[in-house]
């Protein structure tokens, strides 16, 4: 079994209307839907150019809506224990989903969600990706080196840094190839979070119509010298996600 370690392998949109979200994504950015039986009960997978790049589910009581990720490990249950032990939180305790994988949630040491996942498959390898397809994954921590530390000692990532206005970022690493991004969150901008980037063909357009489906603009489209374009959207239920279309090079 190909195991990519420290390679995020799912995104999954929580609510409490599912089929709201549905809606609004299948409107704003034209993903299809497709049902999968998980542990007995209807699964909604979002399926992009024919392919599965994360599901839909309903949001546990008092659960804000969200977008969490799913980092591949070898061993659900070790890295768990040892995600304990290093000052995460647990939310949902190791646990399998028939047919497609094991898997648990945790809070890490500085607040935000994240799940750990072991695939009954093979992980993707890496490759390009199309419009609609997840680009890129950041985390926003109320601390940078403590959660740097801790994604890199449990789950084998290496970084690169470089800066960021008055922050410094840092690109997540592991099999030589990038797995997201990490930067400080400034005062008061809210809690640790993951946040999840599609890439889209028009950053401007994908906003704009993302506010006539009543979706809040929660930072605007803006460019990233040398990067590309991106802009931060909050859906109808409070889910934070942002779109991104890089430079031509």
């Amino acid at each position: 079994m190909n195991v990519l370690p420290g390679k995020l392998v799912w995104v999954e949109h929580a609510s409490a209307d599912p089929a709201e979200a549905i809606r609004f994504y299948s409107a704003l950015l034209g993903w299809d839907v497709a049902s999968m039986d998980v542990g007995g009960e209807p699964y909604q997978i979002i399926m992009n150019a024919g392919q599965g790049i994360g599901g839909y589910r309903r949001a546990q009581p008092g659960e804000p809506a969200n977008w969490g990720i799913y980092l591949s490990v070898p061993d659900v249950d070790r890295s768990f224990a040892e995600a304990l032990v290093a000052g995460a939180s647990p939310c949902l305790v190791p646990t399998d989903f028939p047919p497609a994988g094991r898997g648990a949630t945790l809070l890490d040491p500085v607040g935000a969600m994240f799940s750990i996942w072991r695939s009954s498959s093979d992980d993707a390898p890496d490759a390009h990706v199309p419009p609609g397809h997840w680009c890129w994954h950041e985390l926003h921590a109320s601390d940078d080196q403590k959660a740097l530390t801790f994604y890199e000692t449990l789950f084998g990532l290496e970084h690169d840094s470089m800066p960021a206005g008055e922050e410094t970022y840092y690109v997540l690493k592991s099999q030589g190839a990038a797995r997201g991004g990490l930067v400080r969150n400034p005062a008061g901008a809210g809690p640790s979070l993951w946040l999840p980037y599609v890439l889209v063909n028009d950053v401007d357009a994908t906003t704009r119509k993302a506010e006539s489906l009543q979706a809040e603009v929660a930072s605007a489209p803006d460019n990233i010298p040398g990067i590309g374009r991106y802009a931060m959207l909050r859906d109808p239920q409070g889910a934070l996600v942002a779109v991104f279309l890089p430079e031509r090079q």
